[in-house]
């Protein structure tokens, strides 16, 4: 597993800010990368120890003209598993979440930006709380959501049950489920592990009660054809 690996992490990294993108630790993403400053922040990664941090687009701020693409407060430094370099110069990545960090500052913006960076670890569950109970409460939601939608990824459903930690398996359930780019961020910025298994069950139940009252509204008329109903 990738968190019994010894990383240190510098208290400096680069930085993609993407709209809409709430990175988690243990999660695997695959990047294209075509602009010309994350070309050379690649490079410049890759000729090191292949770290920069992922971060969403602070849609908050995002309206003051005063400051370009300002980051979340909360992302996550990943590793580059695997690059590869395109004929026409861009490349195609695998990046997998090491640590939640947090974005202290801006240190830099050309040729690439570089941040300033506390890493952020998650305050256990205290004494009483079955963090066991609550990860099969939370996939037992996740099964019920999903087979509402008719997406029975049994592949997927597999793939979680295999996932012993429960930090591990609520960030890539999230990571990999929540289809809320905001609640994504916001369970990111969790630390309390209950906390964010608590929200996370909380937003299922609700999205479970929608989808019963939708498809009990939606009576036997199938998906394609409710607007005749």
């Amino acid at each position: 597993m990738l968190h019994e690996i010894e990383i240190t992490l510098p208290e400096e990294v680069p930085v993609m800010t993407l709209p809409q993108m709430a990175f988690f630790p243990q999660a695997l993403i695959p990047l294209h990368i075509f602009e010309p400053r994350y070309r050379a922040m690649l490079s410049d990664v890759l000729k090191t120890n292949r770290l920069f941090a992922l971060v969403g687009l602070n849609t908050q701020v995002v309206t003051d003209e005063e400051r370009n693409e300002p980051p979340c407060s909360i992302g996550c430094v990943g590793l580059v598993r695997s690059s590869k370099e395109n004929q026409n110069g861009t490349s195609d990545l695998m990046l997998q979440g090491l640590c939640r960090v947090e974005i202290r500052s801006i240190v830099r913006e050309e040729p690439y930006r570089v941040v300033k960076i506390k890493p952020l670890i998650s305050k256990p569950a205290g004494a009483g709380v079955d963090l066991n109970f609550k990860r099969a409460e939370l996939g037992k939601l996740i099964a019920i959501k999903h087979k509402l939608l008719f997406q029975n990824d049994k592949a997927l459903a597999q793939y979680l049950k295999t996932i012993e930690d429960p930090e591990t398996f609520i960030d890539l359930a999230a990571f990999t489920l929540c289809d809320n780019p905001e609640f994504k961020q916001k369970l990111l910025e969790t630390l309390d592990l209950s906390e964010r298994y608590e929200l996370y069950s909380d937003r299922l139940r609700l999205d479970v009660a929608l989808l019963r009252l939708e498809k009990k509204l939606q009576g036997g008329t199938s998906t394609d054809k409710i607007a005749d109903n």
